[in-house]
């Protein structure tokens, strides 16, 4: 994304976002997944601040969804070997536990698709909130 600049338009620098998202390997799917908490749980740091954000929905969440959820992301790392990641913006805690719930059924190639297509749209909210739009 560094080496792009600058960029002529915002939706040319979103465009770049998507492609550079889709493109990754699986390492750097691995390395993006490695920065991010469990749905519910919160970190330190930036990223931390970040996803206590997007996770604004978990904050009214009743005790017993929360431990669901908890449980849901056991049995998602279990199954694929990394946390459960979608854009949770927006969405409240029983919108994550059910998609956490739909994907679970997912075979492996469709969940990497599914993971690939759930970092652009974190870059996405992210970078509107970078720059403002």
């Amino acid at each position: 994304m560094a080496a792009g600049r600058p960029y002529a338009t915002y939706e040319e620098l979103l465009d770049r976002a998507d492609t550079a998202s889709a493109d990754l390997d699986d390492t750097g799917v691995a390395a993006a997944l490695a920065g991010h908490p469990r749905i519910g749980e919160r970190i330190e740091g930036s990223n931390g601040a970040w996803s206590h954000g997007e996770q604004a929905g978990m904050e009214t969440a009743e005790q017993a969804l929360r431990v669901a959820l908890r449980d849901g992301n056991q049995a998602y790392e279990a199954r694929f070997g990394h946390v459960y990641l979608v854009c949770a913006t927006g969405l409240s805690a029983s919108q994550l536990m059910h998609r956490l719930h739909e994907r679970l059924g997912n075979d492996a190639e469709t969940e990497r698709r599914v993971v690939r297509a759930e970092l652009g749209k974190i870059n996405r909210v992210r970078l509107q909130k970078l720059v403002g739009a």
